[in-house]
């Protein structure tokens, strides 16, 4: 099976936790052996166990944490997919109608090298890696999630993106037959997002194709999504079917609906609240028995990757820009 092709699991397809920390913790027993399969793929240099603990090195880039995971039966059973419902549990429900192979996605604008590739050939030769990143919702529920994919930066570069390139623009698949959720204008449809050029090619901003080493189920955004892990997690556009290099901001969803609530930057900040909550604490998701939510704890600045991505804001107002 391809991580790049994600057909429909079963639960009892699903790699539990135990297993998951199991095998991460022989893959990192055999790092220095011969080519191993994960998920299907074959990592050249597989990734060091989930559950070890982190370096420094590790730590100073931001693509691990050793915080405790989120399992996997509540990272695919609470989200916000409104092509799919509004309810928390209405994308794990009705995202099954999703088809996510052939899946192609068109790369436009201002780039050397425009086309429409197939979602293998736009990912050949780009080796998936694992990244654990915090996931913070401008709604104030977090959760910690082992992404695979590859860095947003080595697929953008081959389309050679020109001097007026300054935003990247992404757009979700709108397929009223397989989207139940399209039929309620909640949101223009389709969903849009983007991000400044300096973002996209930042070294944490990844495209994933799975999670808990299996691939993207329907409801996370399979076959492809982004992960900003500084951002606020709608900034993570899921199914993406497009993307354009601009020369100008672009239009994205939820600032286009409510530009009072929802910045185009949209960057973790506990100091800028919502209209209508705090954003100075978050609910880390647990799932411990009946309870779905953990205590509160702080929300960090940039949602703890400030020491990796502040740089990219110096000189800017964090309160007008939001």
């Amino acid at each position: 099976m391809s991580l790049r092709s994600v057909p429909a699991l079963p639960d009892s397809a699903v790699t539990d936790e135990t297993v998951y920390h199991a095998r991460r913790r022989l893959l990192g027993a055999f790092a220095g052996a011969s080519l191993l399969p994960l998920a299907g793929c074959a990592d050249a240099e597989p990734p060091p166990p989930s559950n070890a603990k982190v370096t420094p090195a590790q730590a100073k880039s931001g693509f691990r944490t050793d915080e405790a995971l989120t399992r996997y039966e509540d990272i695919t059973s609470y989200n916000n997919f409104y092509e799919f419902g509004t309810d928390k549990g209405d994308p794990s429900k009705a995202a099954k109608t999703l088809r996510t192979s052939p899946w192609n996605v068109a790369v436009s604008g201002e780039c050397a090298k425009p086309g429409t590739l197939a979602l293998d050939d736009l990912l050949r030769g780009i080796a998936p890696t694992e990244r654990i990143y915090r996931l913070r919702c401008v709604e104030g529920w977090s959760m910690v999630i082992p992404w695979l994919g590859v860095p947003l930066a080595d697929v953008l570069r081959r389309f050679e993106p020109t001097s007026k390139a300054k935003y990247v623009a992404f757009t979700t698949l709108a397929d009223p037959a397989q989207m139940p959720g399209l039929r309620f204008r909640s949101i223009d449809w389709p969903y849009r997002e983007g991000l400044r050029i300096d973002e996209a090619m930042h070294p944490l901003a990844f495209l994933a194709t799975g999670l808990y080493g299996k691939p993207l189920p329907q409801q996370n955004g399979a076959p492809l999504r982004l992960v900003v892990p500084w951002k606020y997690g709608f900034k993570s556009i899921k199914s993406i079917v497009e993307i354009r290099f601009v020369e100008k901001m672009p239009a994205t969803a939820w600032n286009r609906l409510q530009p009072s609530e929802y910045g185009f930057y949209s960057n973790v900040n506990p100091d800028v609240d919502h209209p209508r909550w705090s954003q100075k604490t978050e609910r880390r998701i647990a799932g411990t028995g009946n309870r779905l939510f953990a205590d509160r704890i702080p929300t960090l600045p940039f949602n703890g990757y400030g020491e990796q991505v502040a740089a990219l804001y110096s000189g800017m107002d964090l309160r007008k820009w939001y």
